[in-house]
């Protein structure tokens, strides 16, 4: 295997970084663009092996620059079907991780790849041998794909052609589970995919809670499953459901102890703040919760800017990936926006506040009508006081909390509020050159001192009643 790659090809590579400083180039990713895709194919229809490109090679890129990329795969094989066709895809970022040198993150038409100085230095010019090796580890794990055949695209032009078609592709796939809900299956399914960048994270997917990388539905990982038992798609039992709510259950919370290593042992599908869903770092949108305005905004990949709460989404990934459980941040993936239990358990769309206009556009159809106006974009604020005047305006639901919350406070306040007495101080209090604010002396002699205070807040931690003799 060494003599027939220009690098090492082996898992122990699963989660190398290649920082800034050792990019030789970097692909795709948020400053620039491509997709990848698998496509179920009849057996006549694919040259086993064959690789084409189209655009410029690796040897004709400039180091520190950014291009564009797009990798198509066609399978065929006796027990290939279309149900299968992301699955396969999403096995692209497992196996293209096992080349050292090579990084690759995300899916769909977020991918983003880097290949390091060191990779070049040691011979590896063109993407030929990327494409070999890649098909070469899908059809050893995956003995289901009896030909495989990769076209590799770098043309800008030629990519945002097949763009168009390619994004009705997954969306056809993601409509899938529309009708199907979480209380109409007994097994769920799990991912373990991004556990070489994420070691803890907990992946389920179930109907109404696609992966968070978004290329995983629940109808894909019961086709993986099925044809890949030992693989990282598998069934989780969903057992008895102790939140309907929130989306807990008894198999959820055994299967998170045993894949977070012990670090977790609840998770709630559908809650963002009680026990919610671990995120890796693939997800596609990130949530914060902004506890100013007690709402929750939403950010995705391709908005570069800072959110409302300052952070961008690099800021906010960062702090929220890695498979960790996160009470004030949460990774989804885009579908989620479409299902009816979207954060439930916390209010819904009711809660949110903000979102990038591309991102709002793109689900537009799944928001409630009574609520699309009043959630705002980067067109409506871009700060906290902006959003809250946003928010005021268009009578967002979160503004009738505010109020009601501001009058239980109030309420609360008074029934606390202590009723404070005339106090008389007794001539052995020494009280000669102490200002007192409000004291007045009354006129006559021995008749004590009168202190009135006002605008006082007094704290009695006790009081002590005693019958005095005469």
């Amino acid at each position: 295997m060494a003599d027939e790659f220009p690098f090492e090809l082996s898992p122990m590579f699963e989660g190398e970084r290649i920082r800034k400083d050792d990019m030789y180039i970097e692909l795709a990713g948020p400053k620039s663009k491509g997709f990848e895709l698998v496509h179920a194919a009849e057996m006549d229809e694919v040259e086993d092996g064959g690789f084409t490109l189209i655009g410029s090679d690796l040897s004709e890129m400039k180091e520190g620059e950014t291009y564009p990329l797009a990798m198509i795969y066609k399978i065929a094989g006796e027990a290939v079907e279309p149900d299968l066709e992301a699955i396969v895809e999403r096995r692209n970022h497992d196996f293209q991780n096992y080349i050292n040198g090579l990084m690759h993150l995300n899916q769909r038409y977020d991918i983003w790849l880097r290949i390091s100085k060191d990779a070049i230095k040691k011979g590896l010019n063109s993407f030929e041998p990327i494409a070999k090796a890649t098909m070469m580890l899908f059809k050893n794990e995956m003995p289901f794909i009896e030909k495989m055949e990769a076209l590799y695209v770098t043309d800008p032009e030629e990519i945002d052609r097949r763009l168009i078609e390619v994004k009705e592709i997954y969306e056809a796939r993601d409509a899938r589970t529309r009708n199907l809900h979480d209380e109409d299956v007994d097994i769920f399914y799990g991912c373990t995919l991004c556990q070489s960048f994420a070691p803890t994270n907990v992946c389920v997917v179930s109907p109404d809670r696609i992966s968070l990388c978004g290329a995983i539905n629940w109808f894909d990982g019961r086709a993986a499953a099925k044809v890949d038992p030992e693989g990282p798609q598998f069934a989780i039992e969903k057992g008895e459901c102790i939140d309907p709510v929130g989306g807990e259950y008894t198999g959820v919370n055994e299967a998170a102890v045993s894949l977070s290593q012990g670090e977790y042992s609840r998770i709630k599908l559908h809650s963002f703040f009680d026990a919610p869903h671990t995120s890796c770092g693939c997800f596609e949108v990130v949530g914060f919760y902004i506890p100013e305005l007690d709402v929750i905004g939403w950010v995705d990949r391709d908005y570069a800017n800072p959110a409302p709460n300052g952070l961008t989404f690099a800021n906010m990934a960062g702090q929220t990936g890695g498979g960790k459980q996160v009470v004030g941040f949460l990774g989804i993936g885009i579908n989620y926006f479409r299902s009816p239990k979207f954060i439930q358990a916390d209010g819904g769309w009711n809660r949110v506040g903000w979102m990038p206009k591309h991102l709002k556009d793109r689900v537009i159809d799944d928001i409630p009508v009574d609520i699309v106006d009043a959630v705002a974009t980067e067109e409506d604020a871009s700060d906290l006081d902006s959003l809250k005047a946003f928010l005021i305006e268009k009578n967002h639901p979160i503004v009738a909390k505010w109020k009601e919350t501001e009058e239980k406070a109030e309420k609360k306040k008074e029934e606390e509020k202590p009723a404070v007495p005339a106090m008389a101080v007794p001539e052995a209090v020494p009280t000669a050159g102490i200002p007192v604010a409000g004291m007045a002396m009354p006129s006559g002699a021995g008749g004590g001192i009168r202190i009135v205070l006002k605008n006082a807040k007094i704290s009695i931690d006790q009081v002590i009643v005693k019958r005095e003799e005469e």
